[in-house]
């Protein structure tokens, strides 16, 4: 399982007996040195996490040395997901994509671009923020 923008982990963490392994990707070096050591207090060894930016660690050399995903999380910034990564995952062609985003407009945007080979499965809507506008929303894809 591909866990990107993954911060700290905590989302590849909470999922990873799940997973035979999670591979997390965050710019912040920080959130990196974290998810670290959040991956040794839960006793994961099956878990890699590097830092850098998605779109460039996530290229062919990176996928054939950790692997074809059966699964992958994405989680990016207010400004949705690079187009890069897009047509990465879409190569990728992983039997789910999960993606967490903070701002619906994006998300909705970065969804037609995959509309190409995935269907919205689930969808649902996470008030974090109660009395603001905030909202986090979860979207199941599944390959076609």
């Amino acid at each position: 399982m591909y866990d990107l923008y993954c911060g700290t982990g905590s989302i590849g963490i909470f999922v990873s007996k799940l997973a035979k392994k999670i591979i997390g990707v965050e710019m912040i070096e920080a959130a990196i040195e974290d998810a670290k050591e959040n991956a040794t207090l839960n006793n994961l060894s099956s878990a890699a996490f590097f830092a850098g930016d998605v779109i460039d660690i996530c290229n062919d050399e990176f996928f054939a040395e950790h692997g074809k995903p059966d699964v992958i999380i994405t989680d990016p910034p207010r400004a949705g997901m690079h187009e890069k990564l897009v047509k990465k995952i879409l190569d990728m062609a992983a039997p789910t994509v999960v993606y967490v985003s903070c701002n619906p407009a994006t998300q909705a945007r970065d969804l037609l671009l995959l509309d190409e080979k995935y269907i919205v499965a689930k969808v649902q809507p996470v008030d974090m923020f109660p009395h603001t506008h905030h909202i986090e929303n979860v979207v199941q894809l599944k390959l076609r």
